[in-house]
């Protein structure tokens, strides 16, 4: 513990952000990086407790009072060495992991938690600028074990997943069907939140140990699952949870009314230079001089928000269901539990009319019966754990493109799940145990397709699990076949 008294001199301090008047002209990052004294204050700010709940608090398990203790000290060689000791892309998690660890700091029963989320940040920044603590040196295995694992999908379950056994001496192919890696990190994370050359220089590092890349090929109509294990003497499954929920009530045909991730996807495909349109045959989705209806109040949600503000809609409001949470923890959510507050993201900050327990009952045309005009809505309420309609409180939003942001239901069912016949639970997605293996023997699951839909830091921390038990199965096939 560098200082015994840090939490007492220094106050919290998040970093800054650029005003929001500023940032919603660009797509870039609108973090401002504070100098390194700013920084070692807020890491002097952790009390080192003898029980650490940030440990519990984060699925990867961070070492959190040791690296803050580092960075306070100005070891932020040896910082960088203790973060990748436990996280594969701090990088992603320092910029859009929620920090379920700061919610669990003992700092955070007065709402003061340390910045851990503003640490970790520029510990990966250091890695990625200065080179320091080999954060993104190839880590070479010292012994090929000959074994080939086929990892499905290039999200952050499977690029961790690729990496882990990669060191381990596995060659690794990794199957995208995209035509760029990263999954939702690639195109579903807005670049505002996270630019992608990040993503580029982490594949170069894992292209260097040892991890092939073949993008745009769908895994299940391509390529099939008999070829696949025949080829393999593992496949991990990590194609995340990607089927969207959807909202099926009078109009939902009708133009203009759409999933918030082909939205999403569509933007980030503009970013990275590509001509959208030409490129997948969609027609241009677009927020420009519109009244946009986000349903959802989540982070998908949020993204599509702040990317209808960087392209000028007219307005944007987004509807909840669920009521407005309270502003502050009730008696029956103490810490350590995540509280149930309410949070207002950047994106919202930039400008957003926000309403809760609002019931969508229609999409209603324009005079010409194809396109979205308005959303006919009514008031809703919790009632016994049920959401009903409050009757007498319809009222009209006007509408001219409505993104549906509710979540996500599950893996794919089709394809790949459905020819290697992976049992599914309750919720459709893949069985797995501990290991993550599935009902079908040498193919393992990871990530949201495993979990369903979830945190990228969980992703990461099931692939690195996943990993280790592909290693310990096929390092058991190898002894029992050499005896």
């Amino acid at each position: 513990m560098g200082d015994p008294r840090g939490f007492l001199k220094v106050k919290r301090a998040k970093t800054q952000e650029r005003p929001p008047s500023e940032r919603v002209e660009s797509y870039h990052e609108f973090v401002v990086e504070p100098p390194e004294s700013e920084l070692r204050a807020q890491a002097s700010r952790c009390m080192d407790c003898g029980i650490p709940f940030c440990h519990q608090g984060c699925p990867l398990g961070n070492v959190i009072p040791e690296f803050n203790d580092l960075v306070y000290r100005g070891r932020m060689a040896d910082a960088v060495r203790v973060l990748h000791s436990t996280n594969n892309f701090p990088e992603v998690t320092g910029r859009i992991c929620p920090a379920p660890c700061e919610a669990t700091c003992v700092l955070n029963i007065d709402n003061v938690p340390v910045t851990i989320k503003d640490v970790e940040r520029t510990i990966a920044r250091a890695a990625f600028e200065q080179g320091l603590g080999g954060g993104l040196e190839p880590v070479l295995a010292p012994l090929r074990t000959g074994k080939r694992v086929a990892v499905i999908g290039s999200g952050p379950a499977g690029l961790a997943a690729a990496q882990q056994l990669a060191r381990a001496g596995h060659d690794v192919v990794v199957f995208e069907r995209d035509d760029r890696l990263g999954g939702l990190l690639r195109y579903g994370i807005p670049d505002f939140k996270m630019e992608k050359n990040i993503l580029d220089l982490r594949v170069a590092q894992m292209r260097a140990e040892g991890c092939a890349f073949e993008t745009g090929v769908d895994v299940g109509a391509e390529l099939g699952g008999a070829e696949l294990r025949a080829r393999f003497d593992a496949v991990v499954l990590c194609t995340g949870a990607r089927v969207p929920r959807d909202l099926q009530v009078p109009g939902r045909e009708l133009e203009g009314v759409t999933f918030a991730m082909d939205f999403l996807v569509q933007q980030n495909r503009r970013v990275a230079g590509d001509a959208v349109a030409e490129a997948n045959g969609q027609d241009p989705i677009l927020a420009t001089g519109k009244h946009v209806v986000v349903i959802g109040g989540g982070d998908t949600g949020s993204d599509c928000v702040g990317t209808s503000n960087r392209q000028h809609a007219k307005s944007v409001s987004q509807l909840e269901l669920m009521p407005k949470p309270p502003l502050v923890r009730m008696p029956e959510n103490p810490w350590p539990a995540w509280p149930l507050v309410l949070r207002t993201s950047s994106s919202q900050e930039e400008g957003c009319a926000r309403d809760f327990s609002v019931m969508t009952k229609a999409f209603v045309a324009d005079a010409s019966g194809k396109r979205i005009a308005k959303i006919a809505a009514a008031r809703a309420e919790l009632v016994g754990g049920a959401i009903r309609e409050v009757p007498g409180t319809d009222f009209d939003i006007p509408c001219d493109l409505a993104l549906l942001a509710m979540g996500f239901t599950g893996p794919e069912r089709t394809g790949l799940v459905a020819e290697l016949g992976l049992a599914p639970d309750a919720r459709g997605n893949v069985v797995t145990d501990v290991s993550g293996a599935t009902s079908v023997a040498g193919v393992f699951a990871a990530g949201d397709a495993s979990r369903g839909q979830s945190l990228v830091v969980w992703a990461i921390a099931d692939g690195r699990r996943v990993a280790a038990g592909v290693d310990a199965h096929l390092r058991a096939s190898h002894m029992r076949a050499t005896g």
